[in-house]
């Protein structure tokens, strides 16, 4: 088993790096391990978690920012903001039932990093997701649709680069960057380029209620047609999915497939935005109206990938498309055994079915033909390693990744092959 550290620190993050550089040694970066099945595993000799860097380091609620520490526990900073009726914008998902050590050979090699893992004498990794694993993966739920990926709301960080040195980027105010917008150019690098110490994010008010339309008995062409009416309806839907299985999600309280959209705001707003949405919508059949209780924890289940019909042995991938080809993208892949749901308006199909590849060139081809992108997002280290776990780039776009690279880690020791191989 690989060796491993847990700085409480910047300075000590930046010490342990700057000797693995000096030595050429690769490190695994992670905070507490939930998204390390997520793309290729990673060899490396030691890993380095932040999972002791903790700590929100300023709120202003007036202002509307957040800063914490990279390890600091998603929970801990989505109670402290709902104490101010503030919510993260971006609604990031939690998605460790699906990628923890459930998940098929999450430690699969002996110098793979799953979870919960010994660190030193007395520290583990393990536990909830982290506020700079989920910037580092730029993950986003339901809300993207209407509010932007994660990045979008990344108003400054702190990071250490490959060679030890500290640098930082944005600030705590808007409209602050000039030049290069480091914060864009850190989320979702998945630990490739520097290790995040700390991160500063724009937040908003949170709904003071919500309300869902649900249209049953939809096939996919016709639930995205729904979705896209009312996504460009005046009304502010704030999230659009359709499900083929309603069943999965139980707070549904029903069978068959389900077109589902959200409106988010003030009580008398959302009532009124409601039903004058469903009166839209009467085209396609009946409605049915959830209220707040049952809204979120619908909203928080599709977030959370729960309708995927995924078994343990399962891979599951996240293919990015415009929203009308997402049915598409649905049907191409069912004849290899690969079943899946729709998000963002159709836009994000989430996938699951038999990790080989035979399945994955499937999934990737589907992706392919509808100009879309894939993500592996689980699967057996051997299917891992050898499959594109990402769309490769092309050629010039290559070289620029690898400039970019080499500028922030010059050995290459930061989550080496993670995203592709010898990269």
């Amino acid at each position: 088993m690989t060796d491993a550290w847990a700085p409480a620190d910047e300075t000590a993050i930046a010490a342990t790096i700057t000797a693995a550089a000096t030595a050429g040694e690769p490190l695994l970066i992670c905070g507490n391990g939930t998204k390390l099945s997520m793309l290729r595993p990673v060899q490396a000799a030691r890993r380095v978690s932040t999972a002791n860097l903790t700590g929100i380091t300023l709120y202003s609620p007036k202002e509307l920012i957040i800063s914490a520490r990279g390890g600091t526990p998603l929970p801990e900073i989505e109670t402290a903001l709902a104490a101010n009726g503030q919510h993260l914008i971006a609604e990031p998902p939690d998605l460790t039932a699906l990628l923890g050590s459930a998940g098929p050979q999450a430690n699969g090699g002996a110098r793979t990093i799953g979870h919960p893992h010994t660190i030193g004498r007395s520290q583990t990794i393990g536990g909830p997701q982290t506020i700079g694993g989920i910037v580092a993966s730029n993950l986003s739920g339901p809300r993207r649709v209407a509010w932007g990926a994660m990045r979008d709301h990344v108003m400054g960080i702190r990071a250490v680069n490959g060679a030890g040195e500290l640098i930082h980027s944005g600030g705590r105010v808007l409209k602050n960057v000039t030049g290069l917008d480091l914060c864009k150019l850190l989320t979702g690098s998945h630990g490739t380029l520097a290790v995040i110490t700390e991160v500063t994010l724009k937040v908003l008010p949170g709904p003071e209620t919500t309300g869902s339309i649900v249209l049953p008995g939809l096939d996919a062409e016709r639930g995205v047609a729904a979705l896209s009416a009312g996504l460009g309806s005046p009304y502010g839907v704030s999230a659009a999915a359709w499900l083929p299985d309603a069943s999965l999600v139980p707070a549904l309280g029903r069978t068959g497939s389900a077109a589902l959209l959200r409106i988010e705001d003030f009580v008398h707003s959302v009532a009124y935005r409601v039903a004058r949405l469903r009166a839209d919508l009467d085209a396609f059949g009946a409605t049915e109206i959830l209220d707040d209780f049952v809204s979120r924890a619908v909203w928080r289940a599709v977030g959370n990938a729960s309708p995927l019909p995924v078994q343990p042995a399962d891979a599951v991938w996240r293919v990015s498309v415009r929203p009308s080809a997402g049915p598409a993208v649905l049907r191409a892949v069912a004849e290899a055994g690969v079943q899946g749901f729709l998000d963002w308006g159709g836009g994000l199909v989430w996938l699951a079915g038999p990790a080989d590849a035979a399945t994955h060139r499937a999934v990737e081809q589907a992706a392919r033909a509808a100009r879309g992108t894939w993500t592996l997002l689980r699967a057996p280290d051997a299917l891992r390693v050898a499959v594109d776990v990402v769309p490769p780039e092309a050629a010039p776009l290559a070289r620029i990744t690898r400039r970019v690279k080499a500028a922030f880690d010059p050995r290459g020791i930061l989550n080496p092959g993670r995203l592709c191989a010898g990269l």
